[in-house]
């Protein structure tokens, strides 16, 4: 990295995406770097985000693990927040209200994402931009806007006019991913843990099989966070990359019943196992089709009714009992069936949904 007197750019990106622009190029993962740095694996996230500041001793660990001087570091640290605190002053007395009265408000209070906002709107947008951890509005169009990777939901009616209430159920995931400790993502391990996974279809209770889900995933670099989606926001289910080496995998138990919520989990793994890690995917906003929604459709029903149990599954006969017993043989809650015989036409909407199971929010 050379540095020239000459070169001094106003950088709108914190210091942490030219952290990972190197670790990519260099193929090395959060966890060696934070090694590599004598920094707990917190701080160097925290670094990575913004949150932190680079001071001069953060700097000189900087050059020596990632090239450039110390004096490159200081100064990338101080142009951010330099651009930062001009994005805040250039956000009109209009956009920041138009902005903040789009959001969510009510149900980001209920829910404990933010505390009870103060009466003096000027803070309660500082409160509201605290928890998108953006330091302007300018900022958070930056990473919400036209320009972001949720951008392409735009095409569903349904995102053009809850885009705020989408961003801030995103936002409250990666809040939730970040206190789950979680071993580099791992393709292989994440798809040898299907089978396993799916018998935690068969428990009643969220309490019960969340836990084992969360740390099943974890082991393989997979963050599951469940959080209610708020007012506006009709998604059922999200993907993406919070770190190059962890994925955010979220579930808003939307429709509170083992089939759906099911279905979506191991639709949004096949999201993760199938496509792009850079691609977010979101459920629930009316997109349209698209082979790579076709494509994590099938995977989920093949992961949940293997193909050698499909034919037999397409010959049951509206009998409830006749329903558990498959279920039973296949290793996965009755109400999944029902589910995907309702799916393929088999059943009707209303026939069987007394073996589905109403799970109850707990969160």
């Amino acid at each position: 990295m050379s540095e020239s007197t000459l070169f001094n750019p106003l950088w709108a990106s914190p210091p942490g995406d030219t952290i990972l622009d190197l670790l990519r190029e260099r193929k090395r993962s959060l966890k060696e770097f934070a090694a590599d740095m004598g920094m707990k694996r917190e701080f160097v996230e925290q670094l990575i985000s913004g949150k932190a500041r680079i001071t001069h001793s953060v700097a000189k660990h900087l050059a020596a693990v990632l090239g450039g001087s110390p004096a490159f570091w200081v100064k990338r640290e101080h142009s951010y927040r330099i651009h930062s605190e001009q994005c805040q002053a250039a956000d009109s007395r209009e956009e920041c209200l138009l902005w903040f009265r789009s959001l969510p408000l009510k149900d980001m209070v209920t829910y404990g994402w933010i505390p009870v906002l103060p009466r003096d709107e000027d803070r309660a947008i500082e409160a509201c931009l605290k928890f998108f951890d953006e330091p302007s509005i300018s900022s958070w169009k930056k990473a919400y806007g036209d320009d972001a990777p949720i951008a392409a939901f735009r095409t569903s009616r349904s995102f053009a006019s809850d885009a705020a209430a989408v961003a801030a159920w995103l936002r409250q995931g990666e809040i939730l991913a970040s206190s789950i400790s979680c071993s580099p993502w791992s393709p292989e391990t994440f798809k040898a843990a299907m089978p396993g996974l799916r018998t935690l279809t068969k428990m009643k209770d969220p309490e019960q099989f969340l836990p084992t889900l969360t740390q099943i995933c974890a082991e393989a670099g997979v963050a599951v966070v469940v959080a209610r989606s708020p007012n506006g926001c009709r998604a059922s289910g999200a993907t993406r990359f919070v770190a190059p080496d962890k994925a955010l995998l979220m579930l808003s138990f939307r429709y509170l019943s083992d089939d759906h919520f099911w279905f979506t989990f191991f639709h949004e793994a096949g999201h993760l196992l199938l496509n792009d890690c850079a691609e977010t995917f979101l459920e629930g906003l009316d997109v349209e089709d698209s082979q790579i929604e076709e494509a994590a459709n099938a995977f989920a029903a093949r992961t949940l009714i293997p193909a050698n149990f499909e034919g037999e599954m397409l010959r049951l006969p509206l009998n409830g009992r006749e329903v558990i017993r498959f279920a039973g043989r296949v290793g996965i809650s009755p109400g999944i069936v029902v589910g995907q015989l309702q799916h393929r036409g088999h059943f009707t909407r209303r026939q069987l949904n007394d073996l589905k199971r109403k799970y109850k929010w707990g969160g």
